[in-house]
């Protein structure tokens, strides 16, 4: 069974910011560490699997 459906490097969109693009960072116990994509010093957001939707490819 595959643990996490989005692998670290990936392209995400959160559910409640579908206009800030995201990039799976770390995944550890069910939680993703995402950062932004045109923000890196950031601070990393932190979401649950049901919370993001992948980027659509082109």
């Amino acid at each position: 069974m595959l643990e996490n459906l989005f692998p670290i490097g990936s392209e995400v969109f959160a559910k409640v910011n579908p206009d800030l693009k995201l990039t799976i960072r770390h995944y550890l116990k069910r939680i993703y560490y995402c950062t932004v994509n045109n923000n890196p010093s950031q601070k990393d957001l932190v979401y649950y699997e049901r919370e993001l939707v992948p980027v659509p490819v082109k």
